[in-house]
């Protein structure tokens, strides 16, 4: 019970939404090192690696999920 009601805090589907720009400061830094990091991959295997583009979509996904409530 205690996971599902993090996954409620996380995503912000609590009763109250409760958003806190901490996650926007989280997923801002995580971008950043996982898109440092893409680029690192591309330049030395020369071609894109799908890793660090996943991990931008799911925190953006996320960070959607959190924002599309009032």
């Amino acid at each position: 019970m205690k996971l599902w009601q993090w996954f409620l805090y996380v995503t912000n589907n609590e009763e109250e939404s409760r958003h806190e720009q901490i996650f926007d400061v989280v997923f801002f830094i995580v971008n950043t090192i996982a898109g440092l990091f893409g680029i690192a991959m591309f330049i030395i295997h020369d071609e894109p690696q799908w890793i660090p583009i996943l991990i931008i979509e799911y925190t953006w996904a996320l960070d959607n999920m959190r924002h599309n409530r009032p």
